[in-house]
């Protein structure tokens, strides 16, 4: 089966999301802001319509009691956890040390460049990319 079937689906799903950032960013903005295409976190979350786009394409094409969408699902889920989890805890991290750093400027003048807080994203924004990459995925496209 051609490649470009399993591959269209994910790779539009994570476009939209993409541009779902941009227009929402900018709106609220009020100015445009491609800089959000080169962060991490924002709604909706393009890591979850990637894999999930993949993993609908696959059960789609391979049907969903396949090895190969199993195989999809289970990867989505790490991700997607990743996204909302491990990536988010070390944002609070990063926010808790800026708080101390902060402290130290302001004791002994010591500068240090701030950590990067937004490091992933909320469970909504998962769950938004998720059901935006699920209906991609579902389109007969390919």
């Amino acid at each position: 089966m051609n490649a470009w079937k399993y591959m269209l689906p994910p790779l539009l799903a994570w476009g939209i999301a993409q541009a779902l950032k941009v227009i929402l960013v900018s709106a609220r903005q009020r100015r445009l802001n491609l800089r959000v295409l080169a962060e991490t976190g924002g709604m909706p979350s393009s890591h979850s319509a990637l894999v999930t786009g993949l993993t609908f394409g696959i059960g789609r094409l391979n049907g969903f009691n396949s090895a190969p969408f199993a195989i999809a699902l289970i990867f989505s889920f790490v991700v997607m956890y990743d996204a909302a989890g491990v990536r988010r805890a070390a944002g609070r991290q990063a926010a808790v040390l800026n708080r101390l750093v902060e402290d130290l400027v302001a004791m002994r003048g010591i500068r240090e460049d701030r950590l990067r807080e937004l490091l992933g994203h909320t469970p909504v924004e998962v769950l938004v990319g998720a059901v935006l990459g699920a209906a991609v995925g579902l389109l007969p496209i390919g």
